[in-house]
């Protein structure tokens, strides 16, 4: 076989593009569709946090009872409340996740 060097004005070798592979539409869409999924997967980060603030009102709730059992029965609905604010944090996050993924 022999090697030939191409030089930069020799472009015989190449093969030849006849039509254009990106179209400036097409790439338009697939950045605004790549937006979305990028807002949706930051929206769907307050799910976890809202798993993490349910641990942390769990958490304090059992720490407080543990030294003072005969308090922990008045601070129970205070520990439903809690939690009940951290879960409806994180429904929220992932209704807005789900708008930016099909509605927008």
């Amino acid at each position: 076989t022999r090697i030939t060097n191409i030089g930069a004005d020799d472009t015989s070798a190449l093969p030849k593009i006849t039509h254009s592979i990106v179209r400036r539409k097409d790439m338009e869409g697939d950045i605004a569709q790549m937006g979305q999924f990028i807002g949706a997967g930051l929206a769907a980060i307050g799910s976890g946090a809202a798993a993490i603030g349910v641990g942390h009102v769990a958490g304090n709730f059992l720490a407080g009872a543990l030294r003072n059992p005969s308090a922990a029965a008045g601070q129970t609905a205070t520990l439903f409340i809690g939690i009940a604010f951290a879960e409806a944090l994180g429904i929220f996050a992932f209704l807005v996740a789900l708008l930016l993924m099909f509605a927008v």
